[in-house]
């Protein structure tokens, strides 16, 4: 005979969640409401003041509220996710004149923003070292790190690297490449990309790259590690991206090869 176990009761925060987020996802709560206080909610449900506090914060890691600070605690706007995918470095897109970034929030309607913090000359990280094929206790390669903001709202982090005696003296040491971004100087050392490696993973972020997208508690990330191959075969860039996943998806149409 089977034995069913019976569930766990909710703790009273997560139940006042549940309920909040019933009201949301319903429209009894819209956009730009502002919810009760947390003495308020505390009367409304029986509980105590920090339970209410409690639930509050389980909504804002779901990013379904918002606390504006003097003001109180707001429904959020469904956020629109920035989908990234197989198409991000095609010719076409390229065309365009836009990188795939800027592209992306063209179609949104945002503003893209770019920051540049650093470009130096390192030692590669291990998983780096193996794909780019370079020495991993050697200062092998050059790190530009970029920063990526629509409407000043942080949404990725990007560290690219590039073969140091590639880059060095090229405008690839240059916040801003010219035409084509890196991809077209990588062209112009004889690097036509022609296929694409990219690793997904999610997991939580670094303190640092929490504070830089400037996530709330418990919002994962999703890290891309993207490998371009030339025409001959030969892996000539490594980037990793570090989306929030609280306003990113990826969006893959691929072949299948018979």
């Amino acid at each position: 005979m089977t034995s069913v176990r019976p569930s766990t009761p909710q703790p009273p925060s997560r139940r006042i969640a549940e309920e909040l987020r019933r009201q949301i996802e319903s429209g009894e709560r819209r956009p730009g409401d502002k919810l009760p206080s947390e003495r308020a909610l505390a009367e409304m449900y029986g509980a105590a003041r920090n339970t209410a506090r409690e639930a509050i914060r389980i909504l804002a890691e779901q990013g379904l509220v918002t606390a504006k600070h003097g003001s109180g605690v707001f429904v959020r706007e469904p956020q629109r996710l920035f989908r990234f995918g197989s198409d991000r470095y095609s010719l076409k897109n390229r065309e365009t004149g836009l990188t795939p970034f800027r592209l992306e929030a063209k179609r949104q309607g945002k503003v893209a923003r770019i920051e540049v913090p650093s470009i130096a000359r390192e030692k590669p990280p291990a998983d780096v070292a193996e794909r780019l094929k370079v020495p991993a206790d050697e200062e092998s390669v050059v790190h530009r790190e970029n920063h990526y903001f629509a409407d000043d709202v942080p949404v990725q982090i990007v560290s690219t690297f590039l073969r140091w005696d590639e880059a060095q003296g090229t405008p690839l040491m240059q916040p801003k490449t010219g035409k084509d971004g890196i991809y077209g100087r990588l062209e112009d050392l004889g690097h036509v990309m022609t296929r694409v490696r990219d690793e997904i993973s999610a997991r939580m972020p670094t303190p640092a790259e929490a504070a830089t997208l400037e996530l709330l508690p418990g919002v994962p990330v999703l890290e891309v590690l993207h490998t371009s191959l030339d025409q001959e075969g030969v892996p000539f860039e490594v980037s990793r991206y570090v989306h929030r996943a609280d306003q990113t998806g990826l969006l893959y149409e691929l072949p299948v090869e018979h």
